[in-house]
């Protein structure tokens, strides 16, 4: 594996292992939070990170970029958008090529936009009354292996 792709499978895992610190402990009305008028509810972040993670599987598979509709609750969300980062990532292990976009530009554009809603999360978990704890992402254990919604024991 080229040193793109190893950085890319860390990068996934480094949106995983914050997603989940940005949702663990969430009360279960946070889904739908609202910050206040035409912001993304906590729900529609996460929805929104699958459909851009959903383009670049896209750009793997040459296939059209995925409807990414409502699911029940913010569980769900989360559950539907582990699968995708760990579907993401089986194309990278795999040496796919991506079409019509080049890795910069899936680093520059939908990986670097999931990260950005990553923090947009912690920030709403502030805001709504629910912060997450302090953590030093520096010395995180995190591990491209690694990827689904359930932090490792």
């Amino acid at each position: 594996m080229d040193d793109m792709r190893a950085m890319f499978l860390h990068l996934l895992a480094t949106i995983a292992y914050r997603a989940r610190y940005a949702l663990r402990g969430a009360p279960e009305s946070f889904g739908s939070f609202q910050a206040g008028s035409a912001v993304w509810t906590p729900a529609e972040a996460v929805r929104h990170m699958t459909s851009v993670l959903g383009y670049v599987r896209s750009c793997f598979e040459g296939t059209e970029r995925p409807r990414m509709d409502p699911l029940a609750d913010l569980a769900a969300e989360t559950t539907r958008f582990h699968a995708m980062i760990e579907d993401v990532a089986r194309h990278i292990r795999a040496g796919t090529e991506p079409r019509g976009m080049s890795e910069e530009q899936i680093l520059q554009g939908p990986f670097a936009d999931a990260l950005t809603h990553v923090g947009q999360l912690a920030m709403l978990r502030r805001l709504s009354g629910s912060p997450v704890q302090r953590d030093s992402f520096v010395q995180a254990k995190v591990d491209p292996a690694d990827l689904g919604p359930d932090p490792p024991a």
